[in-house]
């Protein structure tokens, strides 16, 4: 049996990063893209890595292109664009695949532990499901990443504690995130 720690992420530069290294760190695993209607979540997870890095918390941001094409650019384009727009300090990792057979390992686990349990309530939740039939009508049975910024945390001891649709309220994710600090 695997272990969040089994797993590495590669940066921009070609280099593995072991989630190893975050032993005895939360850490917070998000999909992003900077062409989509979430990517303001870029401040809100920049807000909650100022608050919480110097307590223990890693971000490990993987851009990802696998949903409508919105995250187009280089690697080296969307840091500037990140560090542009919403000021952001954590580190991005090469953008990279979630989904399907070249799908980083590291996202098939954490889809292994914590599988999909829908968008939750209001108008973005009813966006997503009418969406999301479109693309996979068997979206609700499968623990695929449904759309970019789709979050995962895992606790201080490398258990994948929570998932978070991009859906999600990011006070919520902050909150979470808080009370394993």
């Amino acid at each position: 049996m695997s272990s969040f720690y089994d797993y590495s992420v590669p940066d921009p530069k070609g280099n593995d990063i072991q989630m190893a290294d975050f032993k005895g760190k939360v850490v917070l695993v998000v999909n992003t893209a900077t062409g989509c209607g979430f990517t303001p979540h870029y401040k809100d997870i920049e807000d909650i890595y100022e608050k919480f890095h110097e307590k223990g918390l890693e971000i490990v941001d993987v851009p990802c292109n696998q949903f409508k094409g919105q995250t187009p650019g280089t690697d080296e384009e969307i840091h500037e664009f990140c560090t542009l727009h919403y000021n952001t300090r954590f580190p991005q990792m090469k953008k990279s695949d979630v989904n399907g057979e070249n799908a980083l390992p590291l996202f098939t686990y954490l889809k292994s532990q914590k599988g999909f349990e829908g968008f939750g309530k209001g108008p973005k939740a009813l966006m997503m499901a009418g969406l999301l039939k479109t693309i996979d009508k068997d979206y609700k049975n499968n623990p695929e990443i449904k759309w970019n910024f789709t979050k995962f945390v895992i606790d201080r001891d490398g258990n994948v504690v929570a998932r978070f649709e991009p859906t999600a309220d990011m006070k919520e994710v902050a909150s979470c995130v808080e009370s394993l600090i």
